[in-house]
């Protein structure tokens, strides 16, 4: 790069002084106005007004390309594949622990009982069928996003990126995840 340069630089030097030999056959030839080595900008600015800069804009606006929306898309890779539901799991993870912590940290001034000890006591005197189902309902999302983030590691290392594969993928991902969360829920 700085060779490069430098030839450049060496270039433009000798184009700007020529020796005498040079010009004279360079004016001679009338090729003295096609190397000069100044450069002119045939483009002038003028004064608008906001409303036009305003109008302007709004014409270049409707030129531009409108971004494609989640509905053009296959419901098989978008919705049901699990890329719109690995966001939605990984929000709800990080939206509740977020929560949580803010519940808890507020506990004190409200006169709420969110320590362990409370928390374990009043989940053990629910329903087995309650317990249950409220297991599932925090071991499903965490099965299905660990899996399918799994998933998205194999296509991070373009394996798995066939049409056919992605939608048999996101098949096995939705049954293995509810085979493990039914297991984390009711076995463990």
């Amino acid at each position: 790069m700085i060779s490069q340069r430098a030839g450049t630089t060496a270039l433009r030097r000798v184009a700007g002084t020529p020796n005498a030999f040079f010009t004279a056959n360079v004016a001679r030839l009338g090729l003295a106005q096609s190397l000069s080595t100044t450069q002119t900008r045939p483009v002038a600015t003028q004064k608008i007004t906001a409303e036009d800069q305003h109008s302007i804009l709004a014409k270049q606006r409707l030129n531009r390309p409108v971004s494609p929306h989640l509905a053009i898309y296959d419901k098989q890779q978008t919705w049901f594949g699990g890329s719109i539901w690995m966001r939605i799991t990984g929000s709800a993870f990080s939206g509740s622990l977020y929560l949580f912590a803010t519940a808890y940290l507020a506990a004190p001034l409200f006169g709420w009982h969110l320590e362990s000890a409370s928390l374990a006591a009043s989940f053990g005197a629910l329903p087995p069928a309650v317990k249950g189902g409220l297991k599932f309902l925090a071991a499903w999302p965490f099965t299905f996003h660990f899996l399918n983030g799994i998933r998205h590691l194999l296509f991070d290392m373009a394996i798995g990126l066939r049409r056919q594969t992605i939608v048999k993928t996101g098949w096995y991902i939705w049954g293995a995840s509810f085979v493990g969360g039914l297991y984390l829920a009711f076995f463990l």
